[in-house]
């Protein structure tokens, strides 16, 4: 069963995205000066939690108390931008030719997977720019290694037990347990070999997060309201992650 059976439809991200661009060049327009830089958070799970639900609640939240639109965006967003050409081209305005953040990001990668290079870097621009933009969630991708040079991201990861993460992959996919708990490991494999073979890191490691949280402990309205009053908190007392060397 697939996994995007998980996630709503991409269309009314995609409208999102859309309006995001929009009122970024409105506000461009306005001020004539490049806008301050606004927060980027990063959203990380272990293949089974509830991460999508967290990231749709985050969004409401942060919109709420900003007064602003935020975008949130996953792979499937980003597959659906490149068959927008004007929505990709206008994300990709906001990175130059020699940006020294994705070359510094690119400059990590295994040199093992030449095939989908030139796709993943096309990618990597995408995410590098929203999160300069700020305003943004991006959900997976790994986005707390490519945004780690980003001074103004906030990165959290999601985790739970076998148990927890089979249960909720049964009810959500209407699956029976036994299939659940193949789908769940097969899934993590393949997303814990991405990761270490193409990004040269380990998304395990609690060093790349601001804050990890136990989702048979806390809901995913919880963690979202936890995690805006972390954002929010940083900001006010001028606290930023420090991006890597």
């Amino acid at each position: 069963m697939p996994e995007n059976l998980l996630i709503p439809s991409v269309d009314l991200r995609i409208g999102s995205l859309e309006e995001y661009n929009r009122r970024q060049k409105e506000k461009a327009a306005a001020h004539h000066r490049k806008p301050k830089p606004r927060p980027c958070i990063t959203i990380s799970r272990e293949f089974g939690c509830e991460g999508y639900p967290v990231a749709e609640r985050l969004r409401e939240l942060m919109m709420q108390r900003t007064g602003d639109e935020w975008v949130l965006i996953d792979k499937a967003v980003l597959e659906e931008v490149a068959r927008h050409h004007n929505v990709s081209e206008d994300i990709l305005q906001a990175l130059g030719d020699n940006n020294q953040i994705l070359n510094e990001v690119l400059a990590t990668f295994s040199t093992r997977w030449k095939s989908d290079h030139e796709y993943f870097k096309l990618l990597c621009r995408h995410v590098v720019a929203l999160a300069e933009q700020g305003n943004v969630i991006i959900s997976e991708l790994g986005g707390a290694i490519i945004t780690r040079h980003v001074e103004h991201s906030f990165n959290f990861r999601i985790y739970g037990s076998e148990a927890f993460k089979v249960a909720t992959l049964g009810h959500r996919l209407q699956m029976e347990p036994e299939a659940a708990e193949k789908m769940m490991h097969r899934q993590q494999k393949a997303r814990d070999h991405f990761t270490r073979d193409f990004l040269s890191r380990d998304d395990h490691d609690p060093l790349l997060y601001n804050a990890l949280f136990n989702n048979d402990r806390t809901p995913p309205q919880q963690i979202a309201a936890t995690i805006v009053a972390y954002v929010e908190s940083a900001l006010r007392i001028g606290v930023h992650p420090e991006p890597e060397p």
